[in-house]
C-alpha cells in the first residue's frame, strides 16, 4: 500500500465523539513508551503526524488520522503508565474499553510490544482481554533495531511460547523498527488485505 495522504481528523475524549463515518478503523495501542507515535509516523511517512514525546503517556485522547481518504488509523492512549492517579487510570481504561468494545467501525487492534523485553504480564492481560472479547488483533513488536537479528528471533520465539500456554495459535504478528522502517510494508499490506476483504464481503 502506498500512503498518499495522512491527515489528523480529531482527538476525542470518548467514543461517542469519534467521527460519524463508516470507514474501517485500525487502532494502535501499547504500554507507555513502547514507541507508538514513532511507529504511526513511520507508517504514514510523516514524522509530525503523531506527536512523539520523551515523556511516556502523552496520548490521553482517541486520535483519528485518515489515510488515503479510505481508512482511519486510530491512536489510543497507552496503558500501564504508573505515574497517574487511580482516578486518571480508571478514566483512561474506561475510554479505551469503551472505544474497543463499542466502536462498530473498528476492524483490527494492533497491540505494540517492546521486542527487547521478556513477555510482560500487563501486555498478556490486555491481549487475553481482547481474545475473550472477540476483538480481532495483531501484535506489533517494536524497536527491533535495538537488538541483533538472532536476539529478535529468540525473543519472538519466547513470546510465542508464552502465548501458546493459553492460545491455540499465535495471532498475526509483525517485527518493526521505526528507525529503520522495518515492517512497514508488512503492516500496511495487512491493512490493505483486510480492507479488500471488507469491500468484497
Amino acid at each position: 500500500m502506498e500512503v498518499k495522504s495522512a491527515e489528523f481528523v480529531i482527538s476525542a475524549p470518548m467514543v461517542s465523539l469519534c467521527p460519524k463515518d463508516t470507514k474501517p478503523e485500525f487502532a494502535f495501542i501499547g504500554r507507555s513508551n513502547v514507541g507508538k507515535s514513532s511507529l504511526i509516523n513511520m507508517l504514514a511517512k510523516n514524522r509530525k503526524l503523531a506527536k512523539t514525546s520523551a515523556t511516556p503517556g502523552k496520548t490521553l485522547l482517541i486520535n483519528h488520522f485518515i489515510i488515503n481518504k479510505e481508512w482511519y488509523l486510530v491512536d489510543l492512549p497507552g496503558y500501564g503508565y504508573a505515574k497517574r492517579s487511580k482516578k486518571e487510570v480508571a478514566k483512561l481504561d474506561q475510554m479505551i474499553r469503551g472505544y474497543i468494545l463499542g466502536r462498530e467501525q473498528l476492524v483490527n487492534v494492533f497491540v505494540l510490544v517492546d521486542i527487547r523485553l521478556e513477555p510482560q504480564p500487563i501486555d498478556l492481560e490486555f491481549i487475553n482481554w481482547l481474545g475473550v472479547s472477540s476483538i480481532p488483533f495483531s501484535i506489533v513488536f517494536t524497536k527491533a533495531d535495538k537488538l541483533t537479528a538472532a536476539k529478535v528471533r529468540a525473543n519472538v520465539a519466547a513470546y510465542e511460547q508464552k502465548m501458546l500456554e493459553t492460545w491455540e495459535e499465535m495471532p498475526p504478528y509483525f517485527v518493526t523498527s521505526s528507525e529503520k522502517g522495518a515492517g512497514r510494508d508488512e503492516v500496511l499490506g495487512y491493512i490493505e488485505q483486510i480492507n479488500k476483504e471488507l469491500k468484497n464481503s
